[in-house]
């Protein structure tokens, strides 16, 4: 174990620490992080408007009328069903930044590009069905690519330049006004052949020939269970295995909850909507506590353990555990780079990421139709991210039995290693 803790720490772990770096990656990650809210706010609007609880509809027919859904259906509008441009923007401006030009700038030239690039209905409007989260990937490459244009033409001095004494703010929209120019023709230029030639957007190209192959894999159990070890594995090593992995997971899973939503707003059970991985899949069922499902090493600590410095950790980890912050007992414990931490670490995820495919698929607990925070607390997100479902808890509750009679023999076998160690140190001293 040593060997391969040695291999790991000097081969793998620089080599992913510089791919959690990356420029673009951490764009693509910021960039999510940054529309979040919007996100949550959205998927609750859906299922407070779908909540399957005849007491709650009926009061609210009662209080505001039959149309009070309609303001969730237009909180929805205002954030996934513009999902495509609010990503262009965000991660266009992270981007911008982090080249030190202007991100409002390369953020509103992403957009108008992307605008472009979208097929419009009959009566000329854009239509919802490629802003949303269906045309998710035009609209991450469209950000990349027309902000690396952006920033070789604002470095290259092709901008109008002002005299001193004028505005910031002017002086940056002129700045701004050539290279804007230059990329809305090409963009343009580009989406007239693609109109003549292919007689299809480029969004129906890659939705082809890109996104609907992904979605179809990323549905998949093997493919889920790739994702939970890949987390836990960086984590490990003291990587921030959500953050390295959320800009390739995010534009794969985001569509997938978004169609699960609109199916469930529309009026599907939420047993019938077809996507069963997604991420509060693995926000609700897999990383209860945090990565590593450590509410369940919590829950473990506090069952078997006297040891007073596991203890200790435990009382400080409990609190933040609930609301699924478990750095101070990864960290406290520790987890990272703890060999005999490392099998439940791994395992366990693994485990319930299992369980969860087979009670989702099975039927017994409905699919996950809403995102809430990643800080709800285990039984509360159980409930919510499946509609209004008890049998999402008893999932939670299963899982959380399991993770827990996981971790048990190997932190007793890690406090019996700690006492070991604490007693040889005190025979030396004596």
């Amino acid at each position: 174990m040593s060997k391969v803790m040695g291999f790991m720490e000097s081969k793998f772990m620089p080599v992913a620490g510089r791919i959690g770096s990356q420029r673009h990656l951490v764009a693509i990650r910021d960039g999510f992080v940054s529309i979040m809210p919007l996100i949550i706010v959205g998927s609750l609007a859906v299922l407070l408007n779908n909540l399957p609880i005849d007491a709650f509809q009926n009061f609210m027919v009662s209080v505001f009328g039959e149309s009070w859904k309609s303001v969730g259906g237009n909180m929805w509008n205002g954030s996934f069903a513009i999902l495509g441009l609010l990503v262009a923007a965000s991660i266009s401006y992270h981007l911008a930044k982090s080249y030190d030009i202007d991100g409002l700038s390369a953020a509103l030239v992403s957009i108008a590009s992307l605008i472009i690039l979208t097929p419009v209905t009959e009566d000329w409007g854009i239509s919802y069905a490629w802003t949303g989260a269906q045309g998710i990937f035009v609209a991450v490459i469209t950000s990349l690519l027309v902000t690396e244009l952006f920033k070789v033409l604002i470095r290259s001095k092709f901008t109008i330049s002002m005299p001193d004494g004028v505005p910031e703010g002017v002086m940056k929209s002129f700045k701004a006004l050539i290279p804007a120019t230059i990329i809305l023709i090409l963009i343009g230029l580009i989406q007239a052949l693609l109109t003549s030639l292919a007689e299809k957007s480029l969004f129906e190209i890659v939705f082809t020939l890109i996104q609907e192959p992904l979605q179809a894999v990323s549905n998949s159990l093997p493919s889920a269970i790739v994702v939970a070890f890949l987390n836990h594995f960086l984590w490990f090593f003291g990587l921030h295995g959500t953050n390295i992995l959320g800009p390739i997971i995010e534009p794969i899973y985001l569509p997938l909850i978004e169609k699960n939503q609109q199916l469930f707003a529309a009026g599907t059970s939420a047993f019938d909507v077809p996507y069963i991985v997604t991420k509060p899949f693995f926000d609700a069922y897999v990383y209860m506590g945090g990565s590593g499902t450590t509410i369940a090493l919590i829950i473990a600590i506090f069952l078997v353990v006297k040891t007073k410095h596991y203890r200790t950790v435990g009382k400080l980890s409990a609190a933040p555990g609930i609301f699924n912050i478990n750095e101070p007992v990864i960290f406290g414990l520790p987890i990272v780079l703890n060999p005999l931490m490392f099998i439940p670490f791994l395992l366990a995820p693994v485990v319930l990421t299992v369980t969860s495919y087979l009670a989702l698929s099975l039927g017994i607990v409905p699919k996950t139709v809403a995102i809430v925070p990643w800080t709800t607390p285990p039984i509360i997100s159980g409930y919510l991210v499946t509609g209004g479902s008890w049998t999402g808890i008893a999932l939670q509750l299963v899982n959380l039995t399991i993770a827990t009679l996981m971790y048990i023999p190997f932190l007793l076998a890690s406090e019996r290693a700690q006492l070991k160690k604490t007693n040889e140190t005190s025979d030396k001293i004596a």
